[in-house]
């Protein structure tokens, strides 16, 4: 099973995790749907936007079955 670490772009979290936008948008990254979530890993949108990234990760893992 895969596991979305902070090293996961974000395109790809959205493809493990079919509860990804919800998560990402509860956590006030909406840009999750823009050109820089291909390229962009979790990490990243979380030094942004100021969460914490083990926080994040256990819920965005919370939902991989």
């Amino acid at each position: 099973m895969a596991k979305i670490t902070k090293d996961t772009l974000i395109a790809d979290c959205l493809e493990l995790n079919p509860d990804a936008p919800e998560i990402l948008m509860e956590a006030g990254m909406h840009c999750f749907g823009c050109a820089l979530a291909q390229n962009e890993t979790i990490e990243q949108a979380v030094a942004v936007h100021g969460e914490d990234l083990t926080a994040l990760l256990e819920k965005l893992n919370a939902g991989l079955q």
